[in-house]
């Protein structure tokens, strides 16, 4: 199952924003043990680059986009997914932007907390909890490991 990580799932982890980061560093795990393909869209790097170096330093920020490119495959951004940003029913270009890189990447569907943001999407949007019972149902995968 591929899966893009929209950027506040990311934050949430990186950040440790209780009271979701425990739900999203379980997904992470699900990546960290293949049980999951997981996806960031380019911009997510970008973004997280710029807040982490703001909140906790250029060294740190380093450190955790380092380990994110570990962990991650990177959904391009082009010109193709641009487009269809651009000329989407999308409210927000970012958001836009991040849903067809996952699109053009040939992903399976997105984890966010923000769904309100992805009413237009025809791939499905799992919350974190969504997310983590389909794993549970589908794996031997257990939270917390």
């Amino acid at each position: 199952m591929k899966i893009v990580f929209d950027t506040n799932i990311v934050l949430d982890v990186l950040l440790e924003r209780e009271p979701f980061a425990s739900l999203s560093i379980n997904l992470f795990n699900a990546v960290e043990q293949q049980v999951i393909q997981g996806y960031l869209c380019a911009t997510t790097i970008t973004t997280i680059d710029y807040l982490l170096s703001k909140s906790l330093g250029k060294v740190s920020a380093k450190l955790a986009i380092n380990r994110l490119l570990d962990l991650f495959a990177i959904a391009e951004v082009n010109d193709v997914t641009l487009k269809a940003a651009i000329n989407s029913n999308f409210s927000d270009f970012e958001d836009a932007v991040l849903y067809h890189s996952g699109v053009y990447a040939s992903v399976d569907g997105f984890v966010t907390r923000n769904s309100k943001d992805f009413k237009t999407a025809s791939l499905p949007i799992y919350s974190p909890t969504e997310l983590l019972s389909i794993i549970q149902q589908v794996s031997q995968f257990e939270e917390g490991e």
